[in-house]
């Protein structure tokens, strides 16, 4: 199984990117995938997921309202539109995959599969 995360860069505060993460290896559907970043010295955190079966998103409270989480069932890939990006977005942002559950998670140790950081700079 493998999740190749993409779509990160530099932009100024006020500005959008959008994530991608293409996964492969197996069928997702009845997985939840999530985002997560870190930042320098900080723990990692929960951004946001979606269950691959229906859509239904959760999101971080830092997040909503700025950032959504999408799928693609064609492609098996997860997107992050972020919109809005402050400075305190900066961060390396990770994709994960879990299985399924009844309940939403914002703990890593939850998910199994990972893919590699990709880097988000948000500049004042």
């Amino acid at each position: 199984v493998q999740l190749q995360p993409s779509g990160g860069g530099l932009v100024q505060a006020g500005g959008s990117l959008r994530l991608s993460c293409a996964a492969s290896g197996r069928t997702f559907a009845s997985y939840r995938m999530g985002w997560f970043r870190q930042a320098p010295g900080k723990e990692r955190e929960f951004v946001a997921a979606i269950k691959y079966s229906d859509g239904s998103t959760y999101y971080a409270d830092s997040v909503k309202g700025r950032f959504t989480i999408s799928r693609d069932n064609a492609k098996n890939t997860v997107y992050l539109q972020m919109n809005s990006l402050k400075p305190e977005d900066t961060a390396v942002y990770y994709c994960a995959a879990m299985r399924g559950g009844s309940s939403w998670s914002t703990d890593g140790m939850d998910y199994y599969y990972w893919g590699k950081g990709t880097q988000v700079t948000v500049s004042s």
